[in-house]
């Protein structure tokens, strides 16, 4: 199966072939996947090279042209190197714009520290209106994608990743989708991490909900699991990024609920040893194994306190 960056580049062609307000930049990455395209529409496929600022900022130029920009390269130099073109440009501005990220939280662990980026949403978070996509199949990246171009004149951030769950589900761009129904507690499983809740979880009686859009954060339908569980819940939050990023929203939508909840997600503390993919989602305890330790671990110790 192709990932998620594989389907970006035939996807956004086809957008910018569709709509021609559509525009797309590039900092050097991706470049040859755009080369048919960028003959058809050179104006509207532009390439800064390495210089992520510029990207950011070329694109706010790009709204200000009145065309809709998508602005493409790996996340930790989409979202934290230019992080102040983000706020300026498109925030102070009022502008809206696209950001689609690769690499995730650590997709290429080969590349090191440089290339990772597991604070991308955290940091997204310190700033207003800003739409999350996180997709969990290249299909659902395909159509989140489309979401966000048409979607006005909105500032949306998609994140793309080589981890995908092995089918993809319908996605609205909004909210939560209830996967499994349970009593004992209620587990949201934000884009790729949802097979492995899914097997985490197997046997032990919880709601799991499924995000792919997780800003706004559907506190409502948090809430409808929660009361379906009996009014008071334990809550897991797994998230491919940074661990905690959405318990404050979590938190938020519970706030005259009785319940407890859980975050997690990749851990704060860097891993210096490269490794592979599955090495590092088993360091971080994110996949099955170790999804399921820590949340029976925190449905038992909630159990002890209300028996």
């Amino acid at each position: 199966m192709d990932t998620m960056r594989d389907r970006f580049a035939p996807a956004m062609s086809r957008i910018l072939d569709e709509d021609p307000r559509a525009a797309v930049v590039l900092a050097a990455i991706g470049t040859d996947a755009f080369r048919d395209v960028a003959a058809r529409h050179p104006d509207r496929v532009i390439n800064v090279g390495i210089r992520e600022q510029l990207a950011v900022g070329a694109g706010a130029g790009l709204t200000l042209a009145g065309l809709r920009p998508v602005v493409h390269t790996f996340a930790s130099f989409l979202v934290e190197r230019p992080f102040e073109q983000i706020k300026l440009d498109f925030g102070h501005q009022g502008l809206g714009g696209v950001l689609v990220s690769a690499a995730a939280s650590f997709d290429w662990p080969a590349g090191g520290y440089t290339h990772m980026s597991p604070g991308d949403v955290a940091l997204l978070d310190t700033l207003d209106g800003w739409t999350v996509h996180v997709p969990g199949h290249p299909d659902e990246a395909e159509t989140l994608l489309r979401h966000a171009v048409a979607a006005g004149d909105d500032k949306v951030y998609v994140r793309l990743s080589v981890q995908s769950n092995a089918q993809a589900r319908p996605v609205d761009g909004a909210g939560f989708q209830t996967v499994r129904e349970g009593r004992t507690g209620v587990v949201l499983a934000v884009g790729p991490m949802l097979d492995e809740v899914l097997a985490a979880t197997e046997g032990l009686g919880v709601t799991v909900l499924y995000a792919t859009t997780v800003r706004p954060f559907d506190g409502g339908s948090l809430r409808r699991a929660v009361e379906t569980a009996g009014g008071g819940a334990d809550v897991v939050v797994v998230e491919p990024y940074l661990e905690g990023t959405s318990t404050a929203a979590a938190n938020d939508a519970l706030a005259d609920v009785p319940h407890r909840v859980l975050g997690l997600g990749v851990g704060r503390q860097e891993l210096r040893r490269y490794g592979q993919f599955d090495e590092h989602l088993a360091a971080h305890g994110l996949d099955a194994v170790g999804l399921r330790e820590r949340i029976s671990g925190f449905l038992s110790a909630g159990a002890r306190v209300t028996a």
